[in-house]
């Protein structure tokens, strides 16, 4: 892909759930670093990240540790997702058609809907409040207005323009957090900062599954913004790239967090510590967390808006969907989210953040079943033409192998999940840690592979995939867009 064409690609992003041929190819591999990074130096990861001090007890040291070891291990399977967009060229969810069916996938693709939703509407209440902690003059629901209109223009946008602003974040934001440290550990007034709290194996497990479930919860969508870079580009290169900005950018947000609350008396809410843990600078990392709230949110509201079209185009399969398509469904979702944002109630956040624990329940045997079926079934050789067909082509409608897999990885967790929403048995031996997504995973994995290995016609649909087109399919975005 030469400069030129590269540069010569539109800054309002015209495809949608479309192909993406290797013509219209641009970015570089470095794009996925500042686009992660950047994007997850905000709020809601600083609030999460404080959780291990204040609601598990653990001490800074065992805080940061467990962290780390999360990030660590959640973030392979987010990055595993990101590899796949340039080989494939085409959307997250339009490619689970590939392992569940063109029906099948239907399931999942609504509910990673929900949680982009969930995520979104999450997002636009802390800024909204953010905005009212910045200038009291403004109430909450015109900040939530505020914060909603942004992020929907740059979704709106689209690709292009979501990765040159997390390039600038990366920066500003990258070196805030940094002076943010620095000024903290140098005017810590309490006395307790590295003896609060201690060491339970519960709560350190409990924080870890936290800080893994931030990344995981990334797998749906990640490789929407790694699909357009040239399909040369390397497994490995797409992997690290992302994999490295993402843990590196969370677990700064997620330590900020735990380090601010221990530097302030106990009981202080996350965001408020912060801004009295950095004294003069509170001010300007708020309104800095604010642009990059409003910033990331774009991605939540952009992967909504393709999960509906992906659901929509399963039934209306003659339907191609355009950027004016794209747009109207964004309006719609930033609506409905504003009315339901600012009617709810004052737990609207922490209703919102339960209803998405419990869905990741449901996305972590998906993630399973897909990584599987990508790198150790296929091999990254599918037939792009199949997936855009209405009967799946020789992927069918529905996938048994990959369904009753998907079923059973769900059943498995149910008795070791411990969500707001429903608490099973087995977290009050381990004083409520819940380590659901680790046994979906275990558990999931070789079962889908043994099921797909035993079937007959899974050997036809690779023998398939082997010979199958990567070229543009017939119903191809790009010419209805042009």
């Amino acid at each position: 892909m030469n400069t030129s064409q590269a540069n010569a690609s539109p800054l309002i992003e015209k495809h949608t759930i479309g192909y993406v041929p290797p013509e219209e190819r641009h970015g570089k591999v470095r794009d996925l670093f500042t686009l992660w990074f950047g994007g997850n130096i905000a709020p809601l990861p600083i609030v999460t990240g404080a959780l291990g001090v204040q609601i598990f007890h653990l001490n800074l040291v065992w805080g940061i540790v467990a962290i780390i070891v999360g990030q660590a291990v959640g973030g392979v399977l987010m990055a595993l997702h990101s590899a796949q967009g340039p080989q494939m060229g085409i959307p997250q969810m339009i490619q689970s058609r590939a392992q569940f069916g063109s029906w099948g996938a239907l399931l999942v693709t609504v509910i990673a809907g929900v949680m982009y939703v969930g995520f979104f509407a999450s997002n636009i209440v802390l800024a909204g409040k953010s905005l009212h902690g910045i200038e009291a003059g403004v109430p909450v629901p015109i900040g939530i207005v505020i914060g909603a209109v942004g992020s929907g223009l740059i979704g709106i946008i689209g690709y292009r323009f979501i990765h040159i602003l997390n390039r600038i974040g990366t920066w500003v934001l990258g070196v805030g957090i940094v002076i943010g440290f620095g000024y903290i550990f140098t005017h810590i007034s309490t006395g307790d900062f590295l003896t609060r709290g201690g060491f339970n194996f519960a709560g350190w497990l409990a924080t870890v599954s936290l800080s893994a479930l931030w990344q995981i919860a990334f797998a749906p969508y990640v490789s929407d913004y790694s699909r357009y870079l040239p399909a040369n580009v390397r497994v490995a290169s797409t992997f690290w790239a992302t994999y490295i900005g993402c843990t590196i950018g969370s677990t700064l947000a997620f330590a900020f967090g735990a380090v601010a609350v221990l530097a302030v008396p106990p009981g202080v809410d996350a965001m408020d510590a912060v801004r009295q843990a950095t004294g003069p600078l509170g001010l300007p990392m708020l309104v800095l967390f604010l642009l990059s709230v409003i910033s990331h949110n774009a991605l939540n509201l952009y992967g909504a808006v393709l999960a509906a079209i992906t659901s929509m185009q399963t039934f209306a399969y003659r339907w191609v969907p355009t950027a004016k398509a794209r747009a109207v469904l964004s309006i719609v979702i930033l609506l409905a989210c504003c009315y339901g944002a600012i009617g709810a109630s004052t737990n609207f956040v922490g209703n919102l953040v339960d209803l998405v624990l419990a869905l990741l329940v449901v996305l972590v045997p998906w993630t399973a079943i897909n990584l599987i079926d990508f790198y150790v079934i296929h091999k990254g050789k599918y037939d792009i033409q199949s997936i855009f067909q209405v009967d799946g082509g020789i992927y069918g409608r529905f996938n048994p192998q990959a369904l009753i897999a998907y079923a059973v990885g769900i059943v498995v967790q149910i008795p070791f999940m411990n969500t707001p929403m429903y608490a099973g048995p087995v977290p009050k031996y381990l004083d409520g840690a819940d380590l659901s997504w680790l046994i979906g995973l275990l558990l999931t994995s070789p079962l889908y592979y043994w099921l797909a290995s035993r079937d007959s016609h899974y050997r036809r649909r690779q023998a398939g995939a082997s010979v199958g087109r990567r070229t543009a399919p017939t119903m191809s975005v790009s010419k209805a867009d042009s």
